[in-house]
């Protein structure tokens, strides 16, 4: 199971590599900055990578709640619900501004 975590890790890690490398590669020859594009997409990237990573840390401990303690779901749902919205939502205005940046730049 750990070997098989670490492969996909792996994978994941050179797939991010290589969207990083290839863009630019395919940029060089019109010879514009295309940086921000370039910014754009890491920061879009890491928007979603840290909101899946938080929402999965937030689902587990949710889940192992509710597993130890049935009897409290709702107590535990509501106190789920706030920070999982809030979540999403910074995730989103991340994606917001990373679009705003490749519009207006």
């Amino acid at each position: 199971m750990q070997t098989r975590i670490k492969r996909s890790a792996r994978s994941v890690l050179f797939l991010m590599l290589l969207m990083m490398v290839l863009p630019m590669a395919a940029f060089a020859q019109g010879g514009g900055d295309m940086s921000h594009y370039m910014g754009a997409g890491i920061g879009a990237g890491l928007a979603a990578i840290g909101a899946g990573i938080g929402i999965g840390k937030l689902t587990g401990s949710a889940t192992e709640s509710i597993a130890r303690q049935p009897q409290a779901f709702n107590d535990i749902r509501s106190a789920f619900m706030l920070p999982l919205f809030l979540l999403e939502g910074v995730a989103v205005i991340a994606l917001a501004v990373c679009l705003l940046i490749v519009v207006l730049k």
